[in-house]
C-alpha cells in the first residue's frame, strides 16, 4: 500500500520523497511508513521543525535526553521549542522508531531503535558515556533462564555501570 502525506502546501508526500527530504536511507524506509501512519492517526501534518529533529537524531544514533537533543539542534534550528524536541521523541517512541531508557539517573534517555541486533550498554558513572555492545554468551544465558523458568520475555535490558577507559586513564 503507498502511503501519502499532505503537507501545509497540500501537496502529497510519498514515504520516498519524504525519505529523501529527511535524509533517511532505505534500510529505515519502513520505519518511515509507520512513522508516517503514525503521525496521520494523531492527526499531525508535516512539519520541517519536526522533520529536522527525526533528521538529525537519526544521523546522531545517540542516546540523547530532551535537554542534550535541545541545545544541540537549536545551533541548527534556532527557533525550535523545547516542547517541540519532546512531543518529537515522544512520537517516534509510540511509533516504535525510539525507546526510552533510564541509566542510573532520572532523566528519560531516547535512543533510535535497532532492528538488526539486540544490544546492551556499558554505562560511564563518571562522564555519562554509554557504550553499547552485543554478546552471545549473554544472549543464550538469559534465553535458557527464560526457558527453564517457562517464562516468556517482551522485553529485556541489561546496563553495566562503572567507569570508561577514558576516565580511568584521566585518573591516573
Amino acid at each position: 500500500m503507498k502511503m501519502k502525506v499532505k503537507i501545509k502546501n497540500k501537496k502529497e508526500v510519498s514515504p520516498e520523497r519524504l525519505s529523501k527530504r529527511i535524509k533517511i536511507s532505505p534500510k529505515n524506509r519502513n520505519g518511515l511508513e509507520r512513522l508516517l501512519k503514525c503521525q496521520a492517526k494523531r492527526g499531525l501534518k508535516y512539519s520541517k521543525k519536526r522533520a529536522a529533529i527525526i533528521e538529525y537524531f537519526i544521523k546522531a544514533d545517540r542516546h540523547y535526553t530532551v535537554e542534550q537533543l535541545y541545545n544541540e539542534i537549536k545551533e541548527i534550528v534556532p527557533n525550535i521549542g523545547y516542547s517541540t524536541i519532546y512531543r518529537t521523541l515522544r512520537l517516534l517512541v509510540d511509533c516504535g522508531m525510539a525507546r526510552t531508557h533510564h541509566f542510573g539517573e532520572t532523566d528519560t534517555r531516547f535512543e533510535l531503535v535497532h532492528k538488526e541486533q539486540h544490544h546492551d550498554h556499558l554505562v560511564c558513572e563518571k562522564c555519562g558515556r554509554i557504550i553499547e555492545f552485543t554478546n552471545n554468551g549473554i544472549e543464550k544465558f538469559q534465553n535458557a533462564v527464560a526457558k527453564e523458568h517457562n517464562f516468556l520475555v517482551k522485553n529485556r535490558e541489561l546496563q553495566i555501570f562503572g567507569v570508561c577507559k577514558r576516565c580511568q586513564q584521566r585518573k591516573r
